[in-house]
């Protein structure tokens, strides 16, 4: 069964330039590679919530898992965290529409 990989986080101050640049450019193309497939991203625009959250599908837990456990999602959740501060993240089980 699908799982979602759900990411938050919030947009380090003076480094959304450099931010959007490596996500589009290395964090992207990096999960696609390890076979997680980027299906939503959102931004909050107004309230106390994280300013960005992002869904990865992959095809079961232990894919998923696998993945989380790989030295080549360490480095890249490290160069990410060069960029963003208050990142979490959880698997679920994936569900049709937005999920939180």
């Amino acid at each position: 069964m699908s799982v979602k990989l759900l990411m938050t986080w919030d947009i380090a101050p003076e480094r959304e330039q450099e931010y959007f640049e490596f996500v589009i450019g290395q964090f992207i193309p990096g999960v696609q590679r390890m076979g997680l497939e980027p299906i939503e991203a959102w931004a909050t625009i107004y309230g106390e919530y994280p300013q960005i959250q992002v869904a990865m599908l992959a095809p079961d837990l232990p894919n998923a898992q696998r993945t989380l456990n790989s030295s080549e999602w360490t480095a890249l959740r490290d160069q990410l965290f060069d960029y963003v501060k208050n990142y979490s993240y959880k698997l679920i089980q994936a569900k049709g529409g937005f999920q939180f």
